[in-house]
């Protein structure tokens, strides 16, 4: 018995050792796989960045299109409210200029009527003197809307001193007893508004004798 147990003991001995070799066998083709796989990933990793990347940059080119196409179209209605304004200014600079007189000419009418009904008369009675009375009453209202209303003013010109400002020498005559310049008379009245000359008074100037 003793001599059966000692056989089986070295049948054992005997037996090449499998397991370890295949393990030995395994273990380098599991190293060799390893590195390739987690390049593998590594590369659909890279991949994956590189879409994202790129939608991502096309959502934001899509992005800038829509606000360029919006700032064009502000642009756009910009420029077309700037132009209607711009219509509109010149507009209403004409209607100014063309109705910048139109209180002035409305002023005016009553002298006119007046005028007009005082011709009427005259001509119905034969009495011109009430024409000439009309005339004086017409002239006394006419100044004296425009000198109201419009700022209006006569330039006195005769016994004063000579300004070539406010007067135009028509006429200029010698006069031994001047000691300066003096209107001696007036051919046609001056006239200021708002106490700037509008028209110089036509005179005839008085010069001493030097």
């Amino acid at each position: 018995m003793e001599k059966k147990q000692k056989e089986k003991s070295k049948s054992k001995s005997a037996q090449p050792d499998v397991e370890p070799e295949v393990k030995e066998e395994l273990h380098p083709q599991e190293s060799e796989n390893q590195p390739a796989q987690e390049q593998e990933v590594q590369e659909m990793s890279e991949l994956e960045q590189k879409e994202l990347e790129i939608v991502r940059l096309k959502e934001q080119l899509a992005t800038a299109q829509e606000e360029a196409a919006s700032l064009k179209e502000q642009m756009l209605r910009d420029r077309a409210d700037l132009e209607n304004y711009r219509k509109r200014l010149i507009r209403d600079k004409e209607e100014t200029v063309k109705f910048a007189n139109e209180n002035l000419i409305r002023d005016l009418l009553q002298p006119l009527d007046d005028l007009g009904r005082a011709i009427q008369i005259a001509e119905s009675t034969k009495d011109y003197e009430k024409v000439h009375d009309g005339v004086v009453m017409v002239n006394k209202q006419l100044y004296s809307t425009l000198e109201k209303n419009w700022g209006l003013q006569k330039i006195d010109s005769v016994g004063k001193e000579f300004d070539p400002l406010e007067h135009e020498a028509y006429q200029v005559a010698v006069d031994d007893s001047l000691e300066h310049e003096v209107v001696l008379e007036e051919y046609a009245v001056g006239y200021k508004l708002h106490g700037r000359v509008l028209r110089p008074a036509k005179v005839k100037v008085g010069k001493p004798n030097i």
